[in-house]
This record gives structure tokens, C-alpha cells and sequence, in this order.
């Protein structure tokens, strides 16, 4: 059965994203860590759009976890027709005083699962001539942030991988989209714990700041899809915002960012 799997799907852009292709009538593959909320989803998709949803419960931010995953759908005979690596947190604050064990986590989750389930699947994409990619990366990849710094350099180096591997790709007709939403309204920020004051120091406070809604990066992320783009940004604010981005050394960036995050934080 071809099933397009998506990660992080309970919540946020992950479900957003899982509801528009259940209208398009795609079989899927949900993943996330909350199996009761995944188990109501499929039944619900199901029920609505008359599609098979399944689910498998793990957490992507520890080791082998992604193994696991894919030693499950070869059980199921499912093929990964689109993997969707979506899945992701952050964190802010001073380095220094985070927690180290929490980068790690972040960084498994971030980068090491998603090389991993690509690397898993890939070769039998490559092997059928046929599937797709999408790597979710953020607007957080065009530059260092300070005070966040982890996650910001999580996701530009999920812009690398995905560039490059999209042109290794190429030959095997397999199609790979780099993806970045900007500040996008979900529990990104609680789960990040800048859900505060530091939120509003990193300019990415909801009541504040420019947001899109989940299902506003969504439908722009299944429009890039549908033109086959190899990236994409969501938002028209943030596509300009990546361009100036372009133009600007990161050393003026970050030595400002870093003024104005202590200015607003009174350090």
C-alpha cells in the first residue's frame, strides 16, 4: 500500500498538512509520541475522508527510533510513497543555561532522525524511479540566531542537506522540497519554553509578531508540491524578509539580534 508518512502530525503544521492531503485522498502514515491522539486522528480521517490512516507512536527524539519506524512499515508492506519530515522543536535562552540534554534531544530530532528516515527510505524511491521528499526546515536556516542558537543552526543544516540532496535526486526522478515556514501559530514556542518573555525577546511572541495560522503554511506548502518546486518559503513577508536576509553579512545580524533580544530582556 502507498502511504505518504508524515512526522510530527498531532499537532501544529504536521496535522495541517495531514488533513489537506486526507482531501486529496492520500493514504497515510501518521508519526508522532502521543498514541491516544494519534489513534482518534485516523479514525476521524478515516471516517471523513475515507482513506486508510494508520499510525505509529514514537518518539523521533531518541536514537534508533527512526530504525524502528522503518522496520514497522516493511511488516506492514507499506511503501513510502511521500516522507514528510516534519518534526521539530526549538529553544531559546542563553546556551550556556540551557539544558544539555535537551540540545542533544533537539538535535537528534532535528537533524539525526530526519538524515536517518531519508536515508532509510530513499533507496527505494530511487529503486522505483519514483516519490518525494519534504524536508520542513524554517526561516530560522538563513541565518545564526543568538539566543537560539541550537535550533537555528539545527535547521540550516537541514537547508544544506536537503539542497544537496535534491540534486543527487535528480537522476532517479525523485522529487525533494526544502520547505521554510516562518513564525507559524502553534505550541512551537510552550514546547520550546520561550513561551514568554524570551519569546518576546526573540521577536516570536504570537500577540506580537507576524504569524501565520497552520493551515495558512499548509496550503502554501502543498502548492509547492503541486509545482514541483525544490524550495520554498512560506509567506509572502518571509519570502522577502529571506531575500534582505541574503544581503546582510551574518555578523551584523547576529551582533544586532543579540542587542536588541538583551535590550528587550533588560540584560
Amino acid at each position: 500500500m502507498k502511504v505518504t508518512l508524515i512526522t510530527g502530525a498531532s499537532g501544529g503544521i504536521g496535522e495541517a498538512l495531514v488533513n489537506r492531503l486526507a482531501e486529496r485522498k492520500q493514504d497515510l502514515l501518521l508519526i508522532a509520541r502521543n498514541a491516544e491522539k494519534l489513534e482518534e486522528q485516523c479514525i476521524q480521517l478515516s471516517k471523513r475522508f475515507g482513506i486508510n490512516a494508520q499510525f505509529i507512536a514514537a518518539d523521533l527524539s531518541k536514537p534508533d527510533t527512526a530504525e524502528q519506524i522503518f522496520e514497522e512499515t516493511q511488516m506492514r508492506n507499506l511503501e513510502i510513497d511521500m516522507l514528510i519530515n516534519n518534526a521539530g522543536i526549538g529553544s531559546g535562552g542563553e546556551f550556556s543555561a540551557l539544558s544539555l540534554r535537551s540540545e542533544l534531544d533537539l538535535l537528534q530530532l532535528n537533524i539525526s532522525s530526519l538524515v536517518a528516515l531519508t536515508h532509510l527510505f530513499l533507496p527505494q524511491m530511487q529503486n522505483r524511479k519514483s516519490g518525494t521528499i519534504v524536508n520542513i526546515a524554517s526561516m530560522a536556516s538563513f541565518m545564526p540566531i543568538p539566543y537560539m542558537a541550537t535550533y537555528a543552526a539545527s535547521k540550516a543544516f537541514v537547508s544544506s542537506f536537503t539542497q544537496a540532496i535534491t540534486q543527487e535526486c535528480i537522476p532517479y526522478n525523485v522529487h525533494v522540497l526544502l520547505f521554510c515556514p516562518g513564525l507559524t501559530k502553534t505550541n512551537f514556542n510552550a514546547a520550546a519554553g520561550i513561551d514568554n518573555e524570551k519569546g518576546a525577546g526573540l521577536s516570536s511572541d504570537y500577540k506580537n509578531a507576524p504569524a501565520q495560522t497552520p493551515e495558512q503554511v499548509a496550503d502554501e506548502a502543498v502548492k509547492a508540491l503541486d509545482q514541483r518546486k525544490q524550495f520554498a518559503v512560506s509567506g509572502r513577508m518571509n519570502r522577502l524578509g529571506a531575500n534582505v536576509l541574503a544581503l546582510i553579512p551574518n555578523s551584523f545580524i547576529t551582533r544586532n539580534f543579540a542587542k536588541l533580544y538583551r535590550k528587550r530582556l533588560k540584560m
